[in-house]
């Protein structure tokens, strides 16, 4: 019984350790075109389009997040939908890189349906989503490439 001690408190220095925290409000709905020369980061085109791992929340820290496929005009509808963990939630941010290598986060609702729409191309985007919570901690639940529509 006192050797599984180690294994879980290892576990918990992990898991305190696995985000960062952040800081930005949060808005309910909006509409986001990126203008040039509007204060957004930059990647090189197709450069920053390579998704990575995502966090696994705790059961009571859960929460979703829903990125629908782009519409026929672009459109990406980012919604939160809220779970167990959302009292926890403070902030969600999504950042969404442009295959033309704009990058620029917009803050999202921590209401459940809180929604914001991202203007994309007609070719592959990426859209990353990140929580933070109330413990100090950023977890990344969603980081996905979105291709634009085409003819099946």
């Amino acid at each position: 019984m006192h050797s599984n001690i180690p294994l879980i408190l290892l576990i918990c220095v992990a898991v305190a350790l696995a985000g960062c925290s952040g800081t930005q409000n949060s808005t309910s709905t909006s509409t986001v075109t990126p203008q040039p020369g509007s204060g957004s980061d930059t990647c090189p085109p197709g450069g920053c389009l390579v998704p990575s791992p995502t966090d696994v929340l705790l059961p009571n820290l859960g929460v979703t997040v829903t990125v629908n496929p782009k519409d026929y005009a672009g459109i990406i509808a980012v919604t939160f939908d809220g779970g167990m963990g959302m009292a926890h939630v403070t902030t969600i941010n999504v950042k969404f890189t442009r295959a033309d290598g704009t990058v620029q986060t917009v803050p999202l609702g921590n209401k459940k349906g809180d929604e914001v729409d991202l203007q994309g191309t007609k070719q592959t985007d990426r859209v990353e989503v990140t929580v933070s919570m109330d413990n100090g901690h950023a977890y990344k639940v969603f980081d996905g490439l979105l291709p634009y529509r085409t003819r099946g």
